[in-house]
C-alpha cells in the first residue's frame, strides 16, 4: 500500500472508527495488509475471505465455535460480499474490542439473529446454546437440558411475552443485568485476550 492511500484512509477511518486513535488505525491497517498478503487469494484487492477471519478469530481471540464465528464474519461483512475489506475491518472491531454498551448490545443481537429477521427465535437460541455448551457425557438427553436454557432466558428477557426476543427484549434485558450480553454464545473477546490482541498490535508504534 503507498503512503499517500495509508495516510488517506487513516485519515477516514479515524473519523469512522471513533474508538481508535490515529497510530492505532495505522496499526490495524498494517496488520489487515500482513493478513492480506498471507491469504494468497485472488480477491485480495476486495478484501480477506471467511477462513482468515476465522483463523484471526481463533489465534487471536480463542473462539472455536464455527456457528458463532461466522456470524461474526457477517457482522463485520457490513456489504454482504463475502470479503472483509480494511473498512469493515477496522470499524468492525472498533466495537468488537472498544464498543459501548449500546454498541455491543447492537452487535451481539446481530450475531444471535441467525435469519435477519429481527427476533432472536426459540430456534435460535436453541441452535446457538446447542454449539456452545460443553457437551456432557450423561444418561440425559442433552437437547432437554438446552430446551430447559432456553425457556429460563425467555422468561428472563422476553418482556412482551410473544415467545421471541426483539432487540428492545434484549436491549432491555442486557442493560438490567450486563450478564446477559452474550447469553447465547461467546461473541466477544475476553478481557485478557482482547487486551493481549492490542499490545500487540499496538505496540509497534509505541516503540522509540
Amino acid at each position: 500500500m503507498s503512503k499517500k492511500r495509508l495516510q488517506q484512509l487513516v485519515e477516514s477511518l479515524s473519523r469512522s472508527a471513533k474508538h481508535f486513535n490515529r497510530d492505532e488505525v495505522e496499526c490495524l491497517i498494517r496488520l489487515f495488509d500482513t493478513l492480506m498478503s498471507a491469504s494468497h487469494s485472488r480477491f485480495a484487492a476486495v478484501g480477506f475471505d471467511r477462513n482468515v477471519f476465522r483463523d484471526t478469530l481463533h489465534r487471536a481471540f480463542g473462539m472455536t465455535d464455527d456457528v458463532l464465528m461466522d456470524r461474526v464474519f457477517r457482522t463485520f461483512d457490513r456489504d454482504n460480499d463475502n470479503f472483509i475489506s480494511v473498512m469493515e475491518w477496522v470499524e468492525g472491531l472498533s466495537v468488537f474490542l472498544r464498543g459501548t454498551l449500546e454498541e455491543r448490545i447492537k452487535y451481539c443481537f446481530e450475531v444471535y439473529d441467525l435469519n435477519g429477521d429481527g427476533y432472536i427465535s426459540r430456534e435460535e437460541m436453541f441452535q446457538m446454546l446447542k454449539n456452545s455448551l460443553l457437551k456432557q457425557p450423561s444418561e440425559e438427553d442433552p437437547d432437554e437440558g438446552i430446551k430447559d436454557l432456553v425457556d429460563i432466558a425467555l422468561k428472563k428477557m422476553d418482556h412482551d411475552h410473544d415467545g421471541k426476543l426483539s432487540f428492545a427484549d434484549f436491549e432491555e434485558a442486557v442493560k438490567n443485568e450486563n450478564l446477559l450480553l452474550e447469553a447465547f454464545g461467546p461473541c466477544l473477546p475476553d478481557v485478557k485476550s482482547r487486551m493481549a490482541f492490542e499490545r500487540r498490535t499496538f505496540q509497534e508504534k509505541r516503540k522509540p
